[in-house]
């Protein structure tokens, strides 16, 4: 199947994930390349490697300059620790490394087919948003959102309900995982097939390809030469940042370890730990909300990745290599306490301001760090969403809210517009069929 095909269609019929037939590797001079180039230069860099054959470069870069008109800042702490802030986009979220691209090729390929697509998309607070406003407004194209009403919060919301025209929202009386099943089942509903459902999720590989390119961004910045080996800790809910981490690392990357930072759901720390792989249902619900997930979809796109096979339930049917997993990921769970005492201690160490998913992935390294006594090891942390998103909880921690940025305040006295439906695949499937 083309990119192309995979990009539009989001879920294969089986209701399994695309992945690349290979994954392109990366030559010593395309690396060090990378040392002199600007975001948008290394966006197209490393997106052409796997597109060359379906897309004109011109509109590939065109593309890649149109999407990030926007800073990614790296922001030393102490000693070689970085905190990577990803939260500079239109929507204050690292969801927009994704979702701008994703909405431009969306639209192109839409555009040369004369098709119109719908975009079903589950959120657990900023992919929503993010996926809203990068298709806002597009012709070939509407977006419907799904919610855990109950586990946004109220900016996260009013990014996505205040837009109007093509973006319809939906809130789920559910969780997280509630919305992901019900997109799903639309997904492998033959009687939506003219609907021309897509999904603009993690589990839509052409969310993975943009999100692996901060990662090289970033260790260009601060290495020292084209060898130097780098640990991410990487806040992980979905898995769609860390997978996008690993397709890098595949790429060529020199990367030491990826540090699986989680809130309670910590499905996946304790598997590395024990060797058994569980659900977590429902989901615990954390101040780290975008992280609500008790079934990784993504998951199993590492487990095969490792040699093993995982169906969408979350069941193993074949083992991976679990001492190769073991040897590239240490896992970390960190608890609503503990996040919001590593927000105020670092904010009272470095005067470095994180909000709650930052501060569970630094909280991951700090762990990682005293284990292994890694002080001159480069290592960067990611912080994912803007403090501001989170200024209730940062109030209540350090008794001050951060500023907002222009991109937040402009939807604060928005009027709102969404539809509340119980955890219902009929009552969704009536009102994508109205759509």
């Amino acid at each position: 199947m083309s990119f192309r095909d995979a990009l539009l269609k989001g879920l294969a019929p089986d209701g399994g994930l695309y992945m690349p037939a290979s994954i392109p590797l990366l030559d010593k001079e395309e690396i060090q390349s990378i040392f002199f180039k600007d975001y948008q230069e290394t966006a197209f860099t490393i997106l052409n490697k796997f597109l060359v054959d379906e897309i004109e470069e011109s509109v590939l870069r065109n593309i890649c300059r149109d999407a990030y008109n926007f800073s990614v800042p790296v922001e030393k702490v102490l000693n070689r620790n970085f905190i990577l802030r990803l939260d500079q986009g239109p929507t204050a979220s690292f969801k927009d490394f994704a979702a701008q691209v994703m909405s431009r090729l969306m639209n192109y390929y839409a555009s040369q087919g004369n098709n119109h697509l719908t975009i079903l998309t589950a959120t657990s607070g900023d992919t929503g948003s993010a996926i809203a406003s990068a298709f806002h407004g597009l012709e070939n194209i509407d977006v419907i959102i799904l919610f855990p009403f109950s586990e946004v919060t109220e900016i996260q919301r009013k990014q996505m309900t205040t837009l109007g025209k093509n973006i319809r929202v939906i809130a789920v009386d559910g969780k997280f995982d509630d919305c992901q099943r019900l997109a799903k089942q639309a997904f492998n509903d033959t009687s939506l097939s003219r609907q021309q459902l897509s999904s603009a999720n993690s589990i839509n590989i052409g969310r993975l390809l943009p999100q692996s390119v901060y990662y090289f961004y970033s260790w260009s910045r601060l290495a020292t030469n084209p060898d130097e080996k780098i640990i991410f800790s990487v806040p992980s809910g979905n898995y769609g940042n860390l997978m996008g981490g690993i397709i890098a690392r595949e790429m060529g990357l020199p990367v030491k370890k990826f540090i699986i930072s989680t809130n309670s759901n910590d499905e996946v720390p304790r598997y590395l730990k024990t060797g058994v792989y569980k659900t977590i249902s429902p989901s615990v619900n954390c101040i780290s909300s975008a992280m609500n997930v008790g079934h990784p979809s993504n998951f199993a796109r590492i487990i095969a990745l490792y040699g093993g096979i995982m169906d969408e339930n979350g069941i193993i049917i074949r083992e991976p290599d679990l001492d190769k997993l073991r040897m590239d990921f240490y896992g970390v769970t960190v608890s609503d306490e503990d996040t919001r005492e590593t927000i105020l201690k670092s904010y009272r160490r470095y005067r470095l301001l994180l909000e709650p998913h930052g501060a569970v992935a630094w909280s991951g390294l700090e762990s990682y760090r005293d284990a292994f006594k890694t002080d001159e090891q480069l290592a960067i942390s990611l912080e994912t969403a803007h403090p501001a998103k989170f200024n209730d909880e940062l109030g209540h921690i350090l008794g001050f809210s951060a500023e907002m940025t222009d991109s937040l305040m402009n939807v604060i006295d928005k009027t709102e517009d969404f539809i509340k439906i119980e955890n219902s695949y009929p009552k969704l499937k009536d009102l994508i069929l109205q759509h």
